[in-house]
């Protein structure tokens, strides 16, 4: 069997905004459903990281950064419509 693919997400959040909350709640859900074991996330909370945001131009959140594997993906929103999530980080082929 081969080895599948480890993906690491970064998210900037902001604070616990309603937007915030959903997006960290809809992607914690789609790694553990669709890529258990194989994930890691690291949040950003750009109210506490406000330099971070800017140094990494992130100017919206919540926003969504697929670090790995490449190429990198960057989404902006809550992650709710999880199909048009998975196509847009790579992890499904349109049918």
């Amino acid at each position: 069997m081969s080895q599948q693919a480890q993906f690491k997400f970064r998210l900037y959040v902001a604070g616990d905004a309603l937007n915030s909350a959903q997006a960290r709640a809809n992607l914690a859900t789609l790694c553990r459903v669709h890529l258990a074991g194989r994930y890691q996330i690291d949040i950003v909370d750009v109210f506490k990281e406000p330099k971070r945001a800017l140094a990494d131009a992130i100017f919206m959140t919540p926003t969504l950064v697929k670090l790995a594997p490449l190429p990198e993906r960057t989404l902006v929103g809550t992650l709710s419509q999880t199909q048009t999530v998975l196509q847009a980080l790579g992890l499904v082929v349109s049918a």
